[in-house]
């Protein structure tokens, strides 16, 4: 009888040992493997056996992490004060340097990603923080993938979420954005005018090399002028006519 309880005490340690020591790891899942402290190797994805007591097993995970930065007080190079938040993208594609090279590689991540996005965007102005984005995007993407190389962490892609200026800084700009427009304005304007002194003066040249053309003109205007009946109107006449009046007076007397 004491055999018999023996015997299946054991069975059951031996049951609850390979229990203990099975591991069964998703596709996107790697194991870190530590014996008796010591890495050991990377397991997965798949079946894994561990040895208990002996081994112990760290899960990572390798799909990519949305990480949302908090909005973060940033002073830009022309002395205004913004607030600005971003989404970091990363994931980790050596689980061996995440787990030993940092205690926690998610909040090392987050840190970095704050003062990097303090530090490059305080190196640009304004204007370049709501203009050029995919630029400044792209900067900070350089400077933390440089810096998370060493955790084994790969950071795809950073985006710039908003820029949120206070009240005072908004108008500042829309008064800025209307002077603009209104400078537009006004050199179109004169622009226009300039092409149209320019044409006046091409035509008046070539009215001066051609008489007929001024007599043609003149009688034109009058025709256009003699159209509206309401209105009475004086006007010269034209001294080469009066010349041969004067002329033609002249020889009759003779």
């Amino acid at each position: 009888m004491a055999f018999g309880f023996s015997f299946g005490g054991l069975i059951f340690l031996v049951a609850l040992l390979i229990i203990a020591s099975v591991r069964v790891l998703r596709e996107y899942e790697r194991g870190v493997v530590f014996m008796l402290g010591r890495f050991w190797r990377v397991k997965g994805p798949g079946l894994a056996l561990i040895i208990p007591a002996v081994q112990q097993m760290v899960r990572v995970d390798l799909r990519t992490v949305v990480m949302d930065v908090p909005p973060q007080d940033v002073i830009s190079r022309d002395n205004v004060s913004v607030k600005v938040n971003a989404v970091v993208y990363f994931r980790v594609v050596d689980p061996e340097r995440a787990i030993i090279q940092v205690a926690n590689f998610l909040d090392a991540t987050s840190q970095l990603a704050q003062t990097t996005l303090r530090a490059v965007l305080g190196k640009h102005e304004l204007d370049e923080m709501l203009a050029e984005r995919e630029k400044l995007n792209l900067d900070i993407q350089k400077v933390l993938d440089a810096q998370t190389d060493a955790w084994g962490i790969k950071v795809s892609n950073v985006e710039i979420k908003h820029v949120d200026l206070n009240e005072s800084m908004v108008r500042a700009i829309a008064r800025q954005a209307e002077a603009e427009r209104e400078r537009r304005a006004k050199v179109i304007h004169a622009e226009g005018e300039l092409q149209a002194s320019e044409k006046l003066l091409e035509a008046a040249q070539m009215l001066a090399r051609q008489p007929q053309a001024m007599q043609l003109r003149y009688m034109q205007t009058l025709t256009q002028i003699a159209g509206d009946r309401t209105t009475t109107i004086v006007f010269p006449l034209p001294m080469d006519l009066i010349s041969a009046l004067t002329s033609a007076t002249t020889g009759k007397k003779e």
